[in-house]
């Protein structure tokens, strides 16, 4: 933290605002929620009731701005294996209590140029190598200086350098599941809005120091493309994504290799009927070490299924085939953005293509005033990787 600190004192401007110029922004949010895991191989379930809460203040004044956020999580019922604590007799919930501070920053924004320094959230494009992961109850976020750089309209240059990544096991991080990661790590991502969606070239390096988890294995450097648009074809919207990158090592990793990743997905809003499809391959690596592709500072949840069987990919690599069905109604009686959901995906590896498993995933939610109720199912029936897991989730999220 004392970098970030020297840098929001570099920063800071003297008399930037006249105190009657500055204006005040509270920021709070409380989120209440129930997971429960049957996983085979476990004799015990795991039964999680976590309450996160986070509270801040933005401040801002002309061009400038700075926020300090607060958050903490507290387990209600803590019957499940937190990664931390206690044997590995019941399944991981990814959620131990914390109390930290979530983000410190110091902003300068104008309409052609942005720079964010201190602590803060980083969610580049569809988060699949860079994200906040905000399905966790802790979140991640990164010490570092971004610029944003928008010298004309539909084109954006955006830079990133973060010495440390804030983990989701918070402050009593240890061991393989560190606290924070610290590293070089760099990420450029640079886009153009053009007729057929948003062209992105993106670069990043990602830099893991941390010599207790043997995180420098998952050094790498990724270099790629991505086209993500959409347009109306009569009453509907078709969505599209394609994506593709070249992974290998960086700095300290040992090994020598080489992967792919691909993805393409295409999604169809009939105005209330959603149905799509998509593909996404994490190669198996060429080189001589075992390896494939990872995104260790991914949004890992939004991917491969919420039963979270590949957050690691594994050695042989990863092919998901999907498809999804669901309808959302924009109001139903007092309640609005309500949405019903259903995916299917099959796994197989990269190299050889063998069956890992499949998966359905289940999704009920709506919106009342400030509140949002959800209800998530994920059942994985186990081929050949991992074992057959269900998971339940009943969750409440409240904003200010």
């Amino acid at each position: 933290m004392t970098r970030t600190l020297i840098l929001l004192l570099a920063l800071a401007p003297a008399g930037v605002a006249h105190a009657q110029d500055v204006t005040l922004k509270p920021l709070g949010e409380a989120r209440l929620r129930y997971e429960s895991v049957d996983q085979d191989g476990l004799a015990a379930e795991a039964d999680a009731l976590t309450l996160r809460v986070r509270a801040g203040v933005e401040a801002k004044a002309g061009r400038w701005s700075a926020l300090v956020e607060g958050q903490g999580n507290l387990a209600l019922v803590d019957d499940y294996f937190d990664g931390l604590h206690g044997g590995a007799t019941r399944p991981l919930v990814a959620d131990p209590q914390n109390i930290a501070l979530a983000r410190a920053q110091l902003r300068y924004a104008s309409p052609t140029f942005a720079v964010t320094a201190g602590r803060q959230r980083i969610a580049l494009d569809d988060e699949r190598f860079v994200g906040a992961v905000p399905f966790r109850q802790n979140g991640q976020s990164f010490d570092a200086l971004r610029a944003e750089i928008t010298p004309i309209k539909g084109v954006k240059a955006d830079v990133s350098y973060a010495w440390s990544v804030r983990t989701v096991w918070g402050i009593d991080g240890a061991g393989a599941r560190q606290q924070a990661v610290s590293g070089d790590n760099v990420f450029g991502n640079l886009s153009v809005q053009t007729p057929v969606g948003k062209a992105v070239a993106f670069a990043y390096l990602v830099d893991q120091d941390e010599a207790a988890m043997q995180g420098f294995r998952l050094s790498s450097q990724s270099y790629g493309v991505r086209l993500d648009g959409s347009q109306t074809l009569g009453k509907a919207k078709v969505a599209y994504q394609f994506s593709y990158a070249r992974q290998s090592d960086w700095h300290r990793n040992p090994n020598d290799y080489a992967a792919d990743y691909w993805l393409a997905d295409v999604a169809v809003d009939l105005g209330g009927p959603r149905v799509g499809a998509g593909y996404e391959i994490l190669g198996a690596g060429n080189g001589a070490a075992v390896t494939s592709f990872q995104t260790p500072l991914a949004t890992g949840f939004k991917y491969q299924g919420w039963a979270d069987k590949f957050l690691t990919t594994p050695p042989d690599g990863v092919r998901d085939l999907y498809a999804s069905a669901g309808w959302g109604w924009k109001v139903v009686g007092p309640l609005k953005a309500v949405t019903l959901q259903a995916v299917y995906h099959d796994y197989r590896s990269d190299r050889a293509g063998r069956a890992y498993g499949e998966e359905i995933d289940l999704l009920a939610s709506a919106r009342l005033g400030k509140l949002t109720a959800s209800a998530r199912y994920a059942h994985y029936d186990a081929d050949t990787f991992a074992t057959d897991t269900d998971k339940y989730w009943l969750q409440l999220d409240w904003m200010l």
